[in-house]
């Protein structure tokens, strides 16, 4: 439960900005439920837990030790939308690249999981705050299974329109293209 974690190895912060310094009211055992809420039991009761820090420079706090491979985070208190999520280790890997701004190479298949969904973001740009005419804002997130692949070339020919009613190719044309596969709503 002690175990601090480098929040760059996780590396979602970047969603949060580099200002966020609030107090955080969910106690340990919320925290948990929110996390496992991302991924389907299977995954999400045997995944490593973490917890976002209060000021984004310090390091993620280890809720709970798991041993499958996953890493399962809670709902970021300074977002908008209910975005808790649980990923493998190729996107733990992306995470950190994408906060970092890194060129990026996925070394095999990814799977990520955002079941309740996610906040507003562009398709397009990997780093839009907020939408302009060309960005194509996702304003209601539905949730979603991502998925990386070892070959960006493997998601040519694949849509790109996140109003299409099924999968599609998110941030295409950028080290951090994947594709989105819209889910059901999961209720823990």
């Amino acid at each position: 439960m002690n175990n601090l974690v480098p929040l760059p190895r996780i590396a979602l912060g970047l969603v949060l900005g580099a200002t966020c310094s609030m107090t955080f009211a969910a106690t340990p055992e919320e925290k948990i439920a929110s996390a496992m809420s991302a991924a389907p039991p299977s995954i999400s009761a045997t995944a490593t837990i973490l917890d976002w820090p209060a000021d984004m420079n310090d390091e993620m706090a280890e809720l709970r030790e798991g041993n499958n491979g996953w890493t399962c985070l809670p709902d970021m208190p300074a977002t908008s939308g209910k975005d808790p999520m649980c990923l493998d280790a190729v996107w733990m890997d992306w995470a950190h690249a994408w906060m970092n701004k890194l060129p990026h190479t996925n070394k095999g298949m990814g799977f990520g999981y955002m079941l309740q969904g996610g906040s507003p973001e562009s398709n397009t740009d990997p780093y839009a705050t907020e939408p302009t005419d060309s960005n194509e804002w996702i304003s209601e997130p539905l949730p979603h299974l991502m998925i990386l692949v070892p070959d960006a070339a493997m998601l040519e020919g694949l849509p790109t329109d996140h109003t299409n009613g099924g999968p599609w190719v998110m941030w295409k044309d950028t080290p951090y293209v994947h594709i989105m596969a819209p889910m059901p709503a999961y209720q823990p």
